[in-house]
């Protein structure tokens, strides 16, 4: 038999941006289903345990633990616990004038409704929290929002969903090459990148990984180590200070990732290509000996 918690929030409407409209746990029956249909709502579904399957749009997701399912509102769907190993989830359901933008930061909507998040039991546990405040009072009200962003912004932290592939995809990339070149030499971090680009940083290393065949930090620290071994090609600026030109503080830092791309340290790096530079030229003038 199967086991549910419920909590609805009172229909009374205080929050505009994000809205609280109820949320949930069910232990499923084998076969256990609901649907088709069509919510007003938004509303995330997060496996805890067993399988299922989520119908929307004549495709069919075979879901499993730490995977999760977005319904979007005014889209009809069905989902329904496996036979063998039915399915517990979680889930939370909400609107709101941001509700939109904050779903399309994680990469979430449209086409795009099944993730995987390896949070699941800080999600489950701000659920349950959430099911601890059914007292119709104030300051559980407030409490419930609260925690609703909270769930947000845990999901969103390593939330993976299925790359587009299409021109909006490799904008975003476009935009985040774009702020990586020109701030570069600053201490700026993936989370900024995702930041400008505005959106999730998860949906940001999918994309990054598609396109460019390596993750936004590969691709800021390349651009640092090889705009730091010109600098050393070509200058005199002590290695500390181009350390700092290129985005690291710390000159042991520097040093590392250095060693690490090139395999030697800034300074050998340095001096084996002054030595380059000095047997290059007794060789030319070595050659001109010969000819004369």
């Amino acid at each position: 038999m199967s086991k549910t918690y419920l909590l609805y929030k009172p229909s009374q409407r205080r929050f505009n941006d994000l809205h609280f409209c109820f949320c949930g746990y069910e232990a499923c029956d084998p076969l256990h289903s609901f649907g088709p249909s069509v919510r007003s709502n938004y509303l995330i579904h997060y496996i805890l345990s067993g399988k299922g399957i989520y119908s929307v749009d004549n495709n069919v997701y075979h879901l499993q633990a730490g995977k999760g399912f977005l319904i979007e509102p005014g889209v009809q769907t069905f989902y329904q616990a496996d036979a063998e190993e039915p399915w517990s989830y979680i889930w939370v359901g909400f609107d709101g004038e941001f509700a939109p933008e904050f779903m399309r930061k994680m990469g979430l909507g449209g086409a795009h409704l099944v993730f995987s998040c390896p949070h699941g039991k800080e999600l489950e546990d701000i659920v349950f929290e959430m099911l601890r405040h059914n007292r119709a009072q104030d300051a559980d009200e407030l409490m419930i929002e609260s925690l609703l962003y909270r769930f947000l912004a845990q999901m969103s932290r390593d939330v993976s969903v299925e790359v587009p592939d299409t021109a909006e995809g490799n904008e975003y990339v476009r935009k985040a090459i774009e702020y990586i070149q020109t701030n570069y030499m600053r201490p700026i971090r993936v989370h900024d990148i995702a930041e400008y680009v505005n959106i999730n940083r998860g949906y940001l290393y999918a994309l990054f990984k598609k396109e460019m065949n390596m993750s936004p930090q590969e691709y800021l620290t390349n651009l640092r180590l090889t705009r730091a071994a010109e600098q050393l090609n070509t200058t005199n600026t002590p290695v500390e200070q181009i350390a700092q030109a290129n985005g690291y503080n710390d000159p042991v830092v520097f040093s590392k990732a250095f060693k690490k791309m090139h395999g030697i340290s800034p300074i050998r790096y340095r001096q084996d290509t002054a030595d380059r530079s000095r047997d290059s030229m007794k060789l030319k003038e070595s050659g001109k000996d010969t000819l004369q």
